[in-house]
Order: structure tokens, then C-alpha cells, then sequence
């Protein structure tokens, strides 16, 4: 029994409250269940703030203890000798003795200790992946645009359904900017989104759509943020330029990386204007068309 602690209770509810998934997976590790007492009623509540009050003025007050060694033998000396042996204020009986009572209905602590872990939501991106620390882990097919559950620490990254909390998949931690997608989910033909991604790759610029195909054959699925950000380098330098850094990129085997950087160092790249095209029409046509519009036109 406790109160509605902010890291513990996420919404306060007597019959279903939502706990914290840590605080809850903590409990459940350890064999226990949190039952939430009712807002503003704190008498039906466990007695855990007195216990904490308790240690921190009879046996820690004015202590210094340099190491944790003599700490907790200190502790255990100050356990048998007076903790033990008093009697408790409120019942009236020996701690001991209440304790005696108690030993057989506990539980034998787990083999492993709980394995922490951080907690969020994310939406699965075109390219089939959620980001945790600027690493892409897969989720299953059909889940590309929905909201995953992520649990991760040192060693692993989780994704659950967040209606159901089911585990969908798990992956071995990833470096920063890599990759990781179960073979089973890797898609046998290129989504209609990624197609679509291609066809704008294309339309923006000859070298642009060519680097963008390239960089899908060779990585399938995860290239689609790099096809995004070559999009986005050209929407900031334009076209021009961007193609021209895509072509030299085509020419050396470089991708996104060599592309950005190159129009980082030279954001204005000299620009061929054409002077002949079937598009520019003859300059007298745009004075004639002027004067027609403006009334200025000359009379016979």
C-alpha cells in the first residue's frame, strides 16, 4: 500500500490506476504488487516516510563512515544490538520477535538483479525503424508511421505494442548512425512510400535521383533518411547545386556524408546559366506583351 508518488503513479485511480511500466516491471521483479491508495486519503496508506526519517536520526546522524565496508558493518552491529531489540512504538512488540513471524511468508530474492532500463515512445519511420540515441532498430512489418513503446539499457532495446504491452521485437544495442533489422523484416520489394521517395529523388535532378537509386541498392530500406536528407540539402542550396555535389559524389563512390559537407564548405557553387533554351522565349515577345497589357502599345 502507498500513495500516489509521480514516479510511481502516472494517473491516480482506486479500481485501475496507470502505474510508471519501470516502477511497475521493478515490483514485479521482486515478487510485489502496487496498490495505490485512494487521492487525499493518505490513513489507508503503508507507513514508508517514517522508516526512512528513522534510520537517517537514530543510527546515520553526525556519522562520517569512509568506506562502504564500515558502513554497513556499522549497520549491522546498530541492527542486532538496538534496532532488533526495541519495541516498536506503535504495536507495542518486539521487532524481532515481528520479524520472526514474518520470515516464512517472504519470498527468496531473484537470482539476477533488475536489469534498468529508460522508457518512451516513438513512431516507426519510413525505412521500418525507431531511433534510440541516434541508433535504428527494426520494428515488424506493418507498423511503419504507428507509435511503439521502447525500452532500452546498455545491452538491448525492446519494442512493445502499446495497447497490449506484447514484445514485438528485441535488438542487441547499436552504435550511433548504424542499423539493425531482423532479416525476417526486411521487405522483399520496395514499399510504395520508398518508391514515391525515389520518383521526388528523380524529379529534383538527374544526379540527385541517380545517388538516391544508388544508395537504395546498396542499403535497401535504411537509405531512406539519407535519400530524405539529400531532399532537405537541396531544398537549402538548391538544385543546381546539390546536383552538382550528387554527381561528384556518383563519381568518387561517396554518399549523403561527402554531399553535405561538400555544400557546407562551398554553399555557393557557381551556377551555368543558359542562354539559349527552348524555354526563354525572345525578349522583344515580353515588351510586346507588357505594352499589350498596360495600354502603352503604339498606335498605326
Amino acid at each position: 500500500m502507498l500513495d500516489n508518488l509521480r514516479e510511481g503513479v502516472l494517473t491516480p485511480d482506486v479500481h485501475d490506476p496507470s502505474l510508471n511500466p519501470l516502477y511497475r516491471d521493478v515490483l514485479h521483479h521482486y515478487g510485489a504488487v502496487a496498490l495505490p491508495c485512494r487521492v487525499q486519503d493518505p490513513d489507508r496508506k503503508g507507513k514508508v516516510e517514517a522508516g526512512v526519517a528513522h534510520a537517517q536520526k537514530t543510527p546515520l546522524k553526525g556519522l562520517r563512515l569512509e568506506t562502504l565496508d564500515e558502513a554497513q558493518t556499522y549497520l549491522d552491529r546498530w541492527e542486532e544490538r538496538w534496532a532488533d531489540t526495541r519495541i516498536h512504538g506503535t504495536t507495542k512488540r518486539q521487532v524481532a520477535a515481528m520479524f520472526a513471524e514474518e520470515r516464512p511468508a517472504l519470498l527468496p530474492l531473484p537470482v539476477e538483479p533488475f536489469r534498468y532500463y529508460q522508457h518512451g515512445e516513438r513512431t516507426v519511420h519510413l525505412d521500418g525503424c525507431v531511433e534510440v540515441e541516434a541508433a535504428y532498430y527494426g520494428a515488424p512489418p506493418g507498423w511503419i508511421g504507428r507509435r511503439v513503446r521502447v525500452q532500452w539499457n546498455a545491452s538491448h532495446v525492446r519494442l512493445l505494442d502499446p495497447l497490449t504491452g506484447q514484445l514485438l521485437r528485441e535488438h542487441l544495442r547499436e552504435q550511433r548512425g548504424r542499423h539493425r533489422i531482423k532479416d525476417e523484416d526486411r521487405p522483399r520489394r520496395t514499399p510504395l512510400s520508398t518508391q514515391q521517395l525515389l520518383a521526388r529523388a528523380e524529379k529534383a535532378g538527374t544526379q540527385i535521383g541517380a545517388l538516391c537509386q544508388s544508395m537504395h541498392r546498396n542499403h535497401g530500406e535504411t537509405a531512406v533518411r539519407r535519400i530524405l536528407g539529400v531532399l532537405a540539402l537541396a531544398k537549402k542550396y538548391g538544385i543546381a547545386s546539390t546536383d552538382e555535389a550528387c554527381a561528384l559524389g556518383l563519381e568518387t563512390g561517396a554518399e549523403y556524408h561527402f554531399v553535405r559537407r561538400y555544400l557546407e564548405r562551398n554553399p555557393q557553387l557557381p551556377l551555368s546559366l543558359r542562354q539559349v533554351d527552348p524555354l526563354i522565349r525572345q525578349l522583344t515577345l515580353y515588351r510586346d506583351l507588357i505594352e499589350k497589357r498596360t495600354g502603352t502599345e503604339k498606335q498605326p
